[in-house]
């Protein structure tokens, strides 16, 4: 185990509850084990820990992260993501290619969304001429969570949100079947109705969405 990681195991074994690790895998379909650690005491432990051991390059960062997602329990890739997140001023623009291993590698909408808000979008806004390329690569894959990323990382952008091309991203993936797919649909439309109803119910109108991601676009909207 990297001598990073080691310290923060033994407090996380020092806050485990089996009774709660019991009910998280249960949520989680019994995809991934837990520790148990409820949500704000880890993300305080994990914070503190962050502070007091910085790193200082995006190859640490990447040795590290790609270790904590091989571990078994699911804190580790929540503390992970909280890693990359954490150095954003460390990050180059390479580091993308540790946020798409994370999201193909044990993959599920917990650790998606989470990389998606906190990684994803902040990278593009820090490296715009990246757009294109990696999320029109990543609409297109056979993935779905590339594909769910490829429309959530515009979620909180606001009147910055294009919609030229959420417009393409989301035309080409709305006959797709999959829950994850529609449901990211409907939401990145839900949350730029926020900024622009008018913009979302014309498109709602105007276009075949499947029935889900019409619920969720207009579920704010009269």
């Amino acid at each position: 185990m990297h001598p990073y990681i080691q310290p923060l195991l033994k407090q996380f074994e020092a806050l485990a509850d089996a009774e709660k690790a019991a009910w998280s895998r249960a949520y989680m379909k019994n995809q991934f084990e837990f520790f148990g650690i409820p949500t704000p005491i880890r993300r305080n432990v994990c914070k503190q820990y962050m502070k007091e051991n910085p790193l200082k390059t995006v190859d640490e960062i990447e040795a590290i992260v790609k270790e904590l997602w091989g571990l078994e329990q699911r804190e580790f890739q929540y503390f992970g993501i909280e890693l990359m997140a954490f150095h954003k001023k460390l990050w180059e623009e390479k580091i993308i290619h540790l946020f798409e291993y994370c999201i193909t590698n044990k993959s599920w909408w917990d650790t998606v969304d989470y990389i998606s808000s906190d990684c994803n979008a902040r990278y593009f806004l820090l490296c715009p001429n990246q757009i294109v390329p990696i999320t029109q690569r990543w609409n297109h894959s056979d993935n779905i969570w590339l594909q769910r990323c490829s429309l959530l990382f515009q979620k909180s952008y606001k009147q910055n949100l294009d919609t030229d091309l959420l417009t393409r991203y989301i035309n080409n993936l709305s006959t797709s079947k999959k829950f994850f797919i529609q449901k990211a649909i409907g939401w990145v439309l839900r949350e730029y109705a926020r900024t622009n109803p008018q913009w979302v119910k014309e498109f709602v109108s105007s276009n075949n969405l499947p029935a889900l991601s019409k619920r969720e676009a207009m579920k704010h909207l009269s």
